[in-house]
């Protein structure tokens, strides 16, 4: 009795490790995107960037404007941005809604902010912005150096038609009023 136990026991860890190492391809498709997307940002190709953003999001923010913003965000000379680290946490089921597949992505990553350029007032308008975007656990001060380490936790809905080219847009709480133009109703009540 005890053998037949252990057996049992032995093929159930089995088959349970064995099911958790699958590869699920929707996984495999969108970290592929989302990283090709973080990875344009990294090397501030925005116009490469702005060809990873979902394109229905653009009749909320215009192209133009938009790779106006990612710009001055990542090409700014008064605040060098180095992203990396990049980590992948829960991909739900792509989900199909009028054609198209939409899957919430968790991902995190670091940024390094250098702001030693900045006066002292700015520094601490953005230092109060970054903790209430981004918890003030996840933002490190570093005086000696002028920068700010920030554990970013983000959220993205991936879009796609064919299940292997994603596009994203940055889903947080406080972008659900203008995502309400862009989202299905359904993915908006999971953010």
């Amino acid at each position: 009795m005890k053998t037949r136990a252990l057996l049992f026991l032995f093929v159930l860890l089995s088959f349970l490790s064995f099911d958790k190492t699958k590869t699920n391809p929707d996984d495999v498709a969108i970290k592929k995107s989302l990283t090709y997307f973080v990875n344009t940002i990294k090397a501030k190709q925005i116009d490469k960037s702005v060809n990873c953003i979902y394109p229905k999001f653009f009749t909320v923010v215009p192209k133009d404007q938009m790779t106006q913003i990612l710009n001055m965000t990542y090409n700014n000379p008064f605040m060098k941005i180095e992203v990396s680290n990049l980590k992948f946490g829960n991909i739900e089921k792509p989900e199909l809604i009028n054609g198209e597949y939409f899957s919430i992505a968790h991902y995190y990553f670091t940024m390094k902010c250098n702001m030693s350029s900045m006066n002292d007032d700015m520094k601490k308008q953005l230092n109060t912005m970054l903790e209430k975007r981004y918890g003030k656990n996840n933002v490190q001060y570093l005086s000696k150096e002028g920068t700010y380490t920030i554990n970013a936790a983000m959220r993205a809905c991936a879009v796609s038609k064919d299940r292997q080219n994603w596009k994203f847009v940055i889903v947080e709480k406080e972008y659900k009023p203008q995502l309400v133009k862009v989202l299905p109703k359904k993915v908006l009540d999971k953010i």
